[in-house]
Parts: C-alpha cells; sequence; structure tokens
C-alpha cells in the first residue's frame, strides 16, 4: 500500500527559497520532490544507530585566518589519536581551506566530536557523513587491533602486480 502525500506550510526567507527555487529548477524536479528527497537524507542520518563502531568523513570549510583555529584544529585532532585514520588539506582561495578528516570509533562520539569541530569559530561550513555496521573494528587483517597498521610484508605479492627491478649502478 503506497503511503498517502500530506500537504502542509513551510516557512522560508525569501532569498533562500529563491536560492531552494534554483535548484529545483537545475534538478528539473519540483520544491516537493527536493523537499522528500532532503527529508529522506536527514531522517536517514538520524537512524545511525547509536554508540556502535563506525567510520566517519568530516568535511569541512574553514577561514584559515581565523585566530588559533588551524592550531584548535590540530590539537582537536592530536587528541583523537588513533581515531584519525587519514585527512586531506586543501587550499581553496587565500582565505578558506577545505578540510577531509576521516575519523573511526562509535557513532555517537563521531557526532559528537563532528558537532565540537563544525562549531569553531571560522569553520564556514560542513558536515559528517557516518557509515556504521560494517563489521568494524576487527574486520581481519591478520587480526589488527583499532589503531594498528598491519606489519609491512616486502616479499608479500599482490595478484597481478609487478615488482619493480633494482636499478642498475651505472658504471665509470
Amino acid at each position: 500500500m503506497k503511503d498517502a502525500l500530506v500537504r502542509f506550510g513551510v516557512a522560508l526567507e525569501g532569498s533562500l527559497l529563491r536560492d531552494l527555487d534554483a535548484v529545483v529548477r537545475e534538478r528539473g524536479g519540483t520544491r516537493s520532490e527536493l523537499f522528500r528527497d532532503l527529508a529522506r537524507a536527514e531522517v536517514g542520518r538520524t537512524k545511525v544507530p547509536k554508540a556502535v563502531d563506525a567510520i566517519a568523513t568530516l568535511t569541512m570549510v574553514y577561514d584559515h585566518h581565523v585566530r588559533d583555529l588551524s592550531e584548535r584544529l590540530t590539537e582537536l585532532q592530536h587528541e583523537l589519536g588513533e581515531q584519525v585514520r587519514a585527512t586531506l588539506h586543501v587550499h581553496i582561495n587565500h582565505d578558506l581551506c577545505l578540510e577531509v578528516i576521516v575519523i573511526r570509533g562509535r557513532s555517537d562520539r563521531l557526532q559528537s566530536i563532528a558537532d565540537r569541530l563544525l562549531a569553531l569559530r571560522g569553520v564556514k561550513q560542513g558536515g559528517i557523513e557516518i557509515v556504521a555496521g560494517l563489521g568494524m573494528p576487527g574486520h581481519d587483517h591478520a587480526q589488527v587491533s583499532e589503531g594498528e597498521m598491519p606489519p609491512s610484508n616486502p616479499s608479500a605479492r599482490v595478484p597481478g602486480a609487478r615488482r619493480a627491478r633494482p636499478k642498475k649502478s651505472a658504471k665509470r
């Protein structure tokens, strides 16, 4: 049985409605379709199970000229230690930087970390995407514990990969 549509009113600033209508025109849809898409995405985000192992990407754009912001972001990442799996830092222009941080931990803690970072003065925009229920942390790469890197094995072969040959020293 198909769920019945319900009409309701929404109050928006005129400038936001104009921007929203531009998105609707660009997509070739309707306001209703766009609101349904936005609502589904937000409801889906809130349904991430609480307190389960997860991995997330935290994306933020910030003004690196804001006093102490870069230092505070670095300090917070150092506090997280092994939970930070990777970072990407891109200079967008003279004032703005884009940072993507891949973090791992309990889903509720990841959301808390994101809320804390995104609330910092100078952060212009950002968001977090949490992926839970992937059977982490011990997904069996020789039973590596959380935060530990597997031992390197230079003799390990990747199927189909070619080994680099040592360069011959030039005779003089």
